[in-house]
C-alpha cells in the first residue's frame, strides 16, 4: 500500500479500497461468556436487533460469533456453535446492507456459514488447519488471519517472545504465503496481530507502537483492541468488565496515524465512528501531515 493507493480488499461479491478511513467491523458475540458483552446477545433476536443496531451506527460489516475467545474460555462443541450462530445468520445473511464475517475456527462452521450468505472468516488460529484453508478457497471468501500463542485455554499462561513484532510478522507472513499457494488470492486477506491473544502487556504495547512493521506485508491490518484488558492495565483501572471506549478509541486513532489499521473490529461502533469522522477531518485541515509525517 501507499497513501494514494490504499489496500483493496476482496470478500465473494464485494470490494473495497480502504483508504479513507478504516473500515468498521462491529462485533456481535452470541455468547454468554465473552469478557466484554457476555449474555447480552445471546439470544436470537437480541442478536439480530443489535445487528440492525451497529448497522445504523455505521458499521461497514458485521462479525458475529459463537465461542468465546477470552483466556481461559471452555471450548464449545460444533453443535452447540451451530446453534447459537447459524440462526442469527439466516435471520441477517440476505435481509442486511453490509457483509457477514463468522468468527469462527470450525471449517464445518465456516462451511455452513458461506453457504447460508456470510462473506468473511474470522480465523483466530490464522487458517491453519488445511479444511478451513479450503473452504476459504472454495466459495472465494475474504478472511482475517490472526496470530495467536496457543490456545484461548492457555494463551496468557505464560507468552514468551524473544521479539514479539518479528516474530508475529514472520508468522503472518508464512500464512500468507500459504494461503496464496492453496489457492487464496492476496486480495482477499487481512491480517491481525491478535492484540491480546496469547501476549502480555508489554507485547500487545510493542506490536502498537510498531504497527507499520507489518505494512511491509501487504495487506490490510485489522486491528481488535476494543474494550481489551490491556487498557485497563496501562490506566491503572480495575477489571475488564470496566473498560471503556476511551482505550479503544486512543489505541485506534494512534494506529490510524501509524496508518497500521484498516479494519477495526468494535463494540461501539456509533462512538469510533465519530471520533475518525472528526480527527480525519482535522488531520484533512492540517495538511495530512499526522498520518504521514513518518512516510516522507
Amino acid at each position: 500500500m501507499n497513501r494514494d493507493t490504499g489496500f483493496l480488499w476482496r470478500v465473494r461479491d464485494r470490494a473495497w479500497l480502504i483508504r479513507e478511513r478504516p473500515l468498521l467491523l462491529g462485533v456481535i458475540n452470541v455468547t454468554p461468556d465473552s469478557f466484554s458483552d457476555g449474555g447480552r446477545f445471546f439470544a436470537t433476536d437480541q442478536a439480530v436487533a443489535h445487528a440492525w443496531r451497529l448497522i445504523e451506527q455505521g458499521a461497514d460489516l458485521l462479525d458475529i460469533g459463537g465461542e468465546s475467545s477470552r483466556p481461559g474460555a471452555i471450548p464449545v462443541s460444533l453443535d452447540e456453535e451451530r446453534r447459537r450462530v447459524m440462526p442469527v445468520l439466516e435471520r441477517l445473511c440476505g435481509h442486511v446492507p453490509v457483509p457477514i464475517s463468522v468468527d469462527t475456527c470450525k471449517p464445518q462452521l465456516a462451511r455452513e456459514a458461506l453457504q447460508c450468505g456470510a462473506a468473511i472468516v474470522n480465523d483466530i488460529t490464522g487458517l491453519r488447519d488445511p479444511a478451513m484453508v479450503e473452504v476459504v478457497r472454495q466459495f472465494q471468501a475474504g478472511a482475517i488471519v490472526m496470530h495467536m500463542q496457543g490456545t484461548p485455554q492457555t494463551m496468557q499462561e505464560n507468552p514468551q517472545y524473544q521479539d514479539v513484532v518479528a516474530e508475529v510478522k514472520n508468522f503472518l507472513q508464512e500464512r500468507l504465503s500459504s494461503l496464496q499457494a492453496a489457492g487464496i488470492a492476496a486480495e482477499n486477506l487481512v491480517i491481525d496481530p491478535g492484540i491480546g491473544f496469547g501476549k502480555r502487556l508489554e507485547h500487545n504495547l510493542r506490536l502498537l507502537a510498531q504497527g507499520q512493521e507489518l505494512l511491509t506485508l501487504g495487506r490490510p491490518i485489522c486491528l481488535g483492541v476494543s474494550r481489551k484488558g490491556f487498557i485497563n492495565r496501562v490506566t491503572g483501572e480495575p477489571g475488564w468488565s470496566e473498560v471503556g471506549v476511551g482505550g479503544t478509541l486512543g489505541t485506534l486513532l494512534f494506529a490510524w496515524t501509524q496508518r497500521a489499521v484498516h479494519v477495526a473490529r468494535v463494540h461501539d461502533v456509533a462512538e469510533v465512528r465519530r471520533a475518525f469522522a472528526l480527527f480525519i477531518r482535522l488531520e484533512e485541515l492540517h495538511g495530512g501531515r499526522l498520518r504521514h509525517q513518518n512516510q516522507e
